[in-house]
């Protein structure tokens, strides 16, 4: 694999444009290459390949009018070099010559069939959340193959060594070749199912750079924005799929808050303390505005989901100026909705917050006491929500031992300081009350 280019001076222009170009098109090569040649872990061979050739030629000859052109180009002529060398796949000399003709000046397949090469994006990203891959494994090869990260990067992001991640993403390649996926849409109800499984990628990848499972940091912002990006590029391909746009919001409107979810410190901020002058309102508007889309789908009868719905009670908190502001009875009537819709110990745990705000720490304890008792044994969230109700509810002993019960089960370092603080407070509360 070739060095990444971003670890280059970022003052040299033709880094940077390197840069700009693999992460514009990367997977419109790969999704491409896959269609020609039929093999996912070929393709992205001579995807690299022609980035190694960008890395060692642009500095030099400079940057081409037309970078995309460029790559595709060299990546089809390292392609027909491959298949000359294989006797194998010789039968696929024809057709990857005849996708060539033209030069480097012409390229109908990036210039005059946009909407091929759009399809083949979507392609290749049903085709790294086959059904035959572990989500572990979907979100590593979306990351690599579609979002254009290195072994490395997707390593940092989910707390695993190089090596690690880099047979995690081999073994994924060698699945779909041992399984025979098909590089094309799938259609009717599997296709439905499929999107499902894309979007559950997307949000894993955004859930797990917002708030870490484990680790020191309590964000890993990079990972964050990487499946912000990745929804919009979902979302534009399926313009039409309310759910989809659904996500692009959901994603949008959470994501602008990172920059008010660490103090100066580096402490942890929630929710309600946030300063929200600092919530990127570019995220927020984009969010919105993708919201509104779907809303005019929902309106024509096309069906919603959980994205939906989440985005939906997202969008209360981002229309509120100030956390007092904020309309708990909607977004707990929401919740409702979203607990019919899409039930979960999760959703239930959320909605036990909505409807401690909009209804009283009572009410809220209602709906965390009706979860089965072995339900998220292993997290930290349902003691660190029953913590927050209790200690609204002024019961600072009980709410004091449930917080502690959340920092023996939380992995992350940010969070366990944040509830450490907090199960602190609430003793030195019920030892000197008012």
């Amino acid at each position: 694999m070739p060095a990444d280019p971003r670890s280059d001076d970022p003052r040299d222009d033709t880094s940077r444009a390197i840069v700009a170009a693999w992460r514009a098109e990367s997977a419109r090569l790969v999704g491409a290459l896959t269609r020609m040649t039929r093999d996912v872990g070929l393709a992205e061979d001579l995807a690299q390949d022609a980035l190694v050739a960008a890395l060692e030629q642009w500095p030099a000859a400079g940057v081409p009018d037309n970078p995309a052109a460029w790559l595709m180009t060299t990546a089809k002529r390292r392609g027909i070099d491959h298949v000359r060398r294989a006797d194998t796949l010789r039968h696929k000399l024809a057709e990857l010559e005849r996708a060539s003709e033209g030069g480097e000046e012409q390229m109908p397949d990036l210039d005059a069939q946009v909407d091929h090469i759009e399809d083949d994006v979507l392609r290749l990203i049903f085709l790294t959340c086959h059904p035959s891959l572990t989500p572990e494994s979907r979100a590593a090869l979306t990351l690599r193959l579609v979002g254009g990260l290195t072994t490395a990067e997707i390593a940092r992001g989910f707390l695993a060594s190089e090596t690690t991640m880099g047979q995690r993403i081999s073994r994924a390649k060698r699945t779909l070749a041992e399984s025979h996926a098909e590089f094309e849409l799938p259609t009717g109800e599997e296709r439905t199912q499929r999107l499902d499984d894309v979007m559950a990628v997307v949000y894993l990848i955004f859930n797990e750079g917002y708030t870490a499972t484990a680790g020191d940091d309590w964000m890993r912002p990079d990972l964050a924005h990487e499946a912000i990006r990745l929804a919009r590029m979902l979302a534009a391909l399926a313009p039409e799929e309310p759910e989809v746009l659904g996500l692009q919001a959901l994603l949008e409107i959470q994501g602008s808050r990172i920059p008010a979810r660490l103090d100066d410190e580096g402490a942890p901020v929630l929710l309600e303390a946030q300063d929200r002058t600092r919530w990127d309102q570019l995220l927020v508007r984009r969010g919105l505005a993708a919201l509104q889309r779907a809303e005019l789908l929902a309106a024509r009868g096309t069906p919603v989901g959980r994205y939906f719905l989440q985005a939906s009670i997202a969008a209360e908190h981002a229309r509120a100026s100030r956390a007092e502001d904020t309309d708990w009875r909607r977004i707990a009537v929401l919740y409702d909705v979203l607990a019919e819709a899409a039930p979960g110990p999760v959703v239930e745990v959320n909605r036990a917050v909505a409807h401690g705000r909009a209804f009283g720490p009572p009410a809220g304890l209602a709906v965390l006491d009706a979860l089965e008792p072995e339900v998220l044994r292993d997290s930290s969230l349902v003691p660190s929500v029953r913590g927050d109700l209790l200690e609204r509810a002024g019961r600072w002993a009980e709410a004091a031992e449930a917080f502690a019960a959340a920092v023996a089960l939380t992995r992350n370092a940010g969070e366990r300081v944040l509830l450490q603080r907090r199960a602190e407070e609430n003793l030195e509360r019920a030892a000197y009350p008012d």
